[in-house]
């Protein structure tokens, strides 16, 4: 009996329905009961000689399908539930058959009197391992005999029919042509019940049932019929031509394998296996299948040609040129020139440009004369002749091309132009692209294009400008040679045109409209917006530059700001895991013969595995779930839900790469600074924000740099500086005794409410750290100082004045901080209060040098305490004076090179002090005077 295949089988597995459990035979020996039957009719035979036939049988037999007599088939077809795998029962049989055999050997042994065998090492019960595992290991024949094998057919080996079979088969057969299906079909159950391993009767049965137009039916008998004669490959060829209608690939290539077989001399089945390799990708195998073919005939030109192309898509070059050398050196003269045509491109393709000449020389030299060489070679010659650097040959083939007409000679200058242009031989492609533009239609531009690409590369960029504008009227969505266009005219200082070449049309936003989402417009291709925006950026034009491209890197640093997000699973969903294992699911489930192996790459066949072991697993632990649930008498709900949740995916951003370029990092400064320039300050915050969260570190820190004084700057510029709050806090982190940096950070929080919460912890904090800092120490007194807590005031003032003594800023806060103190009502000793505000007031008047800003506030001093006489007396002073313009001070984020926008005398103290003075005049009666100083120094 031949076994069919197993799951564990390499190629062409296949597993048989559960069905007849109950109706196999128990020994399984029920076809070798019919042989030793017929061997007893056919008497007459000595001893001796059966015994030499039966070892020659065991020796040398191949196994069919085989059914004991009390087996009924009908119910494999039918779909039995109490049925069980076929390839395992036959598995069984085969091995008590082969046991039996062993034994009933040993008796026979014992009975004539002989010694019985010493076991040899390795036997057990009657067969050795080696034979075990033989049969275990399908497609393998048993072992031979090493004796002479006979010829002829072996006695006793065919099954004689009783008349009764004979006679329902030849019933069903007339009820058949009759058309009288059901009676047919009763006869030929009974014939199955008589006789199981009857093979005619499937086939007949298969055949009514095709007729009947139930094909499922059909294919399972003649399937049966098959297995029961695996000799007859008409059978098999007609189940190939049914899978093929099925679509089911692995059923194709196990019948084809059982057809092949039966049949080792069909090379048109060998043909069709190949084809279907070549159909599913494998092109190994189909190499390795057009091999055997050239096994049986050597001079197949076709299957030669087809096992070089698939090793040569497979990389493997020296065999395939070892199978075309096979052919050429036996037909050297005579030699196919589609054959040496593909040696030669071989040859090419392996860089054995001297081999391929070699060749095409002999061609030569066959033909008798060069006029004869088709233009295909000539072209493969000179290219040859390239290669080597013989660059002389290719005028001649221009001139060749020029005066032959072929049909395919358009094709043939396109290859030879390819080749000169992959040699950087430019001007040689260029002549043989030119010719081609006159003789084949370009209607998809490629041609234009190559052209263009010619001329760039020979410098010549002024010529290649019209062929690519040839190339974009045939390609218009073709976003390179838009880019590549435009850089061109950049380059010729055409920038208005390449504006209008990157610009949308007028009627963009209808057309965008129209396009779906797969096919989107040209113009809002992220490459596009990026040149047309470095356009603009270079021209200044910074209103249209963020325009257009504002858009784009917000949604950009949006996206990727979610892609951050998205976790790689550590677990696969239950909907992949079910995908994947339907790899090895049944194609045909209600067929007696399925499970075939599925064609697919060991790689997925893996995953395949996988999945339905991690199924598996799954559903037990989720039995042990629910077992315990019930057990503790909780409800149980299924956990199928959670796996079927949807898991976020990696979305595409609009500008791809923008975070990896250095070259892009700089475009989204310029972006900002355009922004903050058009005081648009939301959308310049939420572009540094982004930037900084998700280009962290891909940015350099020069440019977090900028980033952040830019932000600082538009804290300061906007209606609520507490989204530019951690900027400014930033840069006095980073600088904390710059004058400059505190500056900025007390502009911003100046304008803040009074008990910011984030601004009076940062304070604290950096009083804490940093104990020698004055800053932080005088905008805390600051803060007090605005809420009209003098004493709070003047303690951080005095304590900054313990740090820095000499700086005249701090003497004027103690001074101003004392006076107000000392004009409260709490106060007990306010003159003595007075006297040292004064007091730091002159020390602040002394280190200053007696400047107009210093006398002018102790003028205000004691104009605000009622000494208005030494008031006077101080703003007279100061109106003697004439201070100089000082430059202000810059802020981090200030250009230090940005020249001076102020008028003339601003620094200049002199018409506060008048007004002051003339009030002070007024107050006292002189009115006159007071009219006078503000004639003289407050009247433009």
């Amino acid at each position: 009996m031949k076994r069919p295949p197993s799951p564990s089988a390499p190629e062409d597995e296949m597993e048989v329905d559960e069905a007849g459990r109950d109706n196999l035979g128990e020994e399984g020996r029920g076809g070798d009961k019919e042989r030793d039957d017929g061997e007893d009719d056919d008497g007459g035979e000595a001893e001796e000689e059966e015994e030499e036939e039966e070892e020659e049988e065991e020796e040398d037999e191949e196994y069919i399908l085989q059914f004991d007599e009390e087996t009924n088939p009908l119910y494999l077809v039918e779909g039995d539930s109490n049925g069980v795998e076929l390839y395992r029962q036959f598995e069984r049989l085969e091995y008590e058959a082969l046991a039996e055999r062993k034994r009933k050997a040993l008796d026979e042994q014992r009975d004539r009197g002989e010694p019985a065998k010493k076991p040899r090492q390795g036997e057990f019960l009657g067969a050795t391992i080696e034979e075990i595992n033989e049969l275990m290991n399908f497609g393998m024949r048993r072992r031979r005999s090493r004796g002479p094998k006979k010829k002829g057919r072996k006695k006793g080996s065919r099954n004689k029919l009783s008349p009764e079979v004979s006679r329902r088969i030849g019933d069903a057969t007339l009820h058949y042509a009759s058309g009288e299906y059901d009676e047919a079909i009763h006869l030929l159950e009974e014939v199955v019940l008589l006789a199981p391993n009857l093979s005619d009767a499937y086939y007949l049965l298969g055949q009514i049932y095709d007729a009947m137009g139930d094909r499922r039916k059909a294919l399972n008998f003649h399937m049966i019929a098959a297995h029961l004669t695996p000799k007859d490959p008409s059978l098999w060829k007609k189940l190939i031509a049914w899978s093929i209608e099925q679509r089911n690939t692995g059923q194709v290539r196990y019948c084809l394998s059982k057809a092949i077989s039966a049949d080792p001399e069909d090379v048109g089945l060998k043909f069709d296996r190949a084809l279907l390799y070549v159909e599913l990708g494998e092109y190994q195998k189909a190499a390795e299948s057009y091999e055997q073919i050239l096994g049986i005939q050597p001079a197949n030109i076709e299957a030669r040609k087809m096992a070089a192309k698939m090793h040569r898509k497979c990389g493997q070059i020296d065999k395939a040129i070892n199978v075309m050398e096979d052919y050429t050196s036996f037909h050297n003269s005579k030699a196919d020139l589609s054959v040496v045509d593909l040696l030669i491109s071989l040859y090419m393709d392996n860089n054995a440009h001297n081999e391929a000449l070699r060749q095409i020389e002999n061609v030569l030299s066959a033909f008798g004369s060069e006029k004869k060489l088709p233009l295909y070679l000539k072209v493969k010659a000179v290219i040859c002749h390239a290669h080597l650097g013989n660059m002389e040959h290719a005028e001649v083939l221009l001139q060749d091309m020029q005066r032959e007409s072929s049909p395919d000679k358009g094709d043939l200058i396109a290859e030879v132009a390819d080749s000169f242009a992959n040699l950087a031989q430019y001007d040689c492609a260029l002549k043989f692209y030119l010719m081609l533009e006159g003789i084949a239609a370009d209607d998809n531009g490629q041609l234009c294009l190559k052209v263009a690409q010619c001329y760039i590369s020979m410098k010549e960029r002024g010529k290649a400008i019209p062929f690519f504008y040839k190339a974009l009227s045939k390609m218009e969505g073709n976003v390179d040679i838009r880019i590549t266009l435009s850089s061109l005219l950049l380059e010729e200082e055409k920038c208005d045109e390449a504006i209008i070449l990157l610009s949308p049309p007028k009627n963009s936003e209808l057309f965008s409209a129209l396009c779906s989402a797969q096919s989107k417009p040209w113009w809002l291709n992220g490459k596009i917006k990026m040149q047309l925006a470095k356009i603009y950026r270079d021209k200044g034009m910074l209103e249209k530059f963020a325009d257009t491209i504002y858009s784009s890197i917000r949604e950009t640093l949006i996206v990727e700001s979610q892609n951050q997000k998205v976790r790689p699973a550590k677990k696969l969903p239950k909907t992949v895991l079910f995908e994947r294992a339907k790899l090895l699911s049944e194609q045909q489930p209600d067929n007696v013969f399925h499970g075939f192996k599925p064609i697919a790459t060991s790689a997925d066949l893996a995953k395949a595995t996988r999945a339905i072991k991690s199924l598996q697993k799954k559903a037990a632990l989720r039995e042990e779930r629910k077992a315990a649930a019930i057990a503790a008498g909780l409800d149980w709900q299924s956990e199928d839900s959670e796996d079927e949740a949807p898991r976020k995916a990696v979305q595409k951003p609009p500008l791809e790469g923008l975070l990896k370029d250095p070259e892009h990092h700089q475009l989204i400064l310029d972006l900002c600074k355009a922004l903050a320039s058009l005081r648009r300050y939301w959308e310049t915050l939420e572009i540094i924000n982004y930037t900084l969260k998700v280009a962290y570190n891909a940015v350099s820190n020069d440019q977090k740099e900028e980033l952040r004084s830019l932000g600082a700057q538009i804290a300061y510029s906007t209606r609520d500086p507490k989204h530019g709050f951690n900027y400014v806090r930033y840069i006095v982190q980073q600088h904390p005794y710059s004058i400059a940096a505190w500056n900025c950070y007390y502009k911003v929080v100046s304008r803040l409410e009074n008990r910011y919460t984030r601004h009076v912890k940062f304070l604290h904090y950096m009083r804490a750290t940093r104990r020698d800092c004055v800053p932080p120490i005088i905008i805390s007194g600051h803060q007090f100082t605005l809420i009209s807590q003098h004493q709070a005031a003047a303690r951080d003032y005095l304590e900054a004045y313990k740090l820095q003594p000499e700086n005249p800023l701090i003497s004027l806060c103690v001074g101003t901080a004392l006076i107000n103190l000392a004009l409260g009502f709490r106060l007990q000793n306010k003159h003595q209060c007075v006297v040292q505000g004064f007091a730091f007031l002159y020390n602040y008047l002394r280190i200053c040098g007696d400047s107009q800003e210093a006398l002018y506030n102790i003028a205000r001093a004691y104009q605000h305490v009622g000494l208005v006489t030494l008031a006077a007396s101080y703003y007279e002073k100061v109106l003697t004076l004439k201070e100089e313009d000082h430059p202000i001070p810059k802020l981090p984020y200030e250009d230090s090179n940005t020249p001076q926008d102020q008028r003339s005398g601003y620094c200049n103290l002199g018409r506060e002090a008048a007004y002051n003075l003339h009030l002070i005049y007024k107050k006292s009666g002189a009115t006159d005077l007071a009219r006078q100083v503000l004639k003289n120094y407050c009247t433009l």
